[in-house]
């Protein structure tokens, strides 16, 4: 009885132990699986902080600073001045550099070449989703300025802008037209530039749509077709609301591309002339080794990623709302 006793007594202890074991596995097994996602994510938090994050609160910080005009002099904290002297007629940044009509230049550019390169982008997907003959041919024209260098585009332009021999003042020639300075006229100078990019990236967004196009339900197609609605009617009501998630991707990686244009400033007059095609990301990079500058630099910077976040945030309000994702 009391040999009974004992090895009941033992294997108590074992069941118990077991448990504690069993209790304390779980335990570890549940911590890991609420760090794993945190492990994941961690490289690419890291990578951000100190590409995006650091950066971006180090130039908020040197953007209410102004640099030191001599070796002998100290870096003076002026607070928000340096932005004020963007917009100040009165300072050299101001009105000889003349930064306001770069700013509207910015906005103007992103206000017509998004527009228009999302709407080409659509109508173009649209009719290469038919089946036509040769579309893999069209589609591979289409696409091709994509896979060419900006600059090297713009080097492409360049040539087509040139004033004697450049194939758009030689057709308005044959056509009786006058020809145009379409680099060195304030009146085209911006507008050549537009071309530029609308020609490179619209084949870009196109292949978004394209993609959107030959995902959508075919059987709403049909049932909209039987009941006699247009192919007008069937775009406005069917296809433009379903890839309303499509519309608002292209359009903020569009806008995002438009405000960091530079690139074909360098093969077209850079932003001449008097800063009528400039930019902001390209006049602060013609800024940007002037250490008398440098506070200005900064200022520009943070403004330009104002810029970035006010037109991703509208795009999400009012578009991402009525958004239609695929499950």
């Amino acid at each position: 009885m009391e040999q009974e006793s004992k090895q009941a007594l033992i294997e108590a202890k074992n069941a118990d132990s077991t448990l504690v074991a069993f209790k304390a596995n779980a335990s570890r097994k549940s911590l890991g699986r609420a760090i794993f996602p945190y492990l994941l994510i961690f490289p690419t938090l890291a990578l951000i902080t100190l590409f995006t994050f650091i950066p971006t609160i180090n130039s908020a910080i040197q953007s209410t600073i102004k640099p030191p005009r001599t070796v002998q002099q100290e870096a003076e904290f002026v607070g928000f001045k340096n932005y004020l002297d963007l917009f100040d007629n009165n300072t050299v940044i101001g009105q000889e550099d003349n930064f306001q009509r770069v700013f509207v230049n910015t906005l103007v550019f992103v206000a017509v070449t998004v527009p228009v390169c999302v709407i080409l982008a659509f109508l173009l997907a649209l009719l290469l989703n038919q089946k036509l003959k040769l579309t893999s041919i069209y589609r591979t024209g289409i696409f091709y300025p994509v896979l060419l260098p900006l600059l090297s585009a713009a080097s492409i332009w360049a040539f087509f802008f040139a004033d004697s021999f450049g194939m758009l003042n030689t057709t308005l020639k044959a056509i009786g037209l006058p020809p145009q300075g379409w680099n060195r006229d304030a009146n085209w100078a911006l507008i050549s530039i537009m071309l530029v990019v609308i020609w490179k990236q619209t084949g870009f967004y196109m292949i978004f749509y394209l993609a959107g196009l030959q995902n959508l339900p075919q059987d709403i197609y049909e049932a909209a077709q039987l009941d006699g609605a247009s192919a007008l009617r069937r775009m406005f009501n069917l296809t433009i609301p379903l890839l309303n998630g499509t519309t608002l991707f292209v359009l903020v990686i569009a806008g995002v591309g438009a405000f960091q244009t530079a690139d074909p400033l360098y093969a077209l007059g850079e932003g001449n002339p008097a800063n009528r095609s400039n930019l902001i990301l390209y006049f602060i990079y013609q800024h940007l080794n002037e250490p008398r500058d440098r506070g200005y630099v900064y200022a520009m910077t943070i403004l330009l990623l104002i810029l970035l976040l006010v037109f991703t945030v509208f795009n999400f309000i009012f578009i991402e709302r009525r958004a239609n994702y695929e499950d």
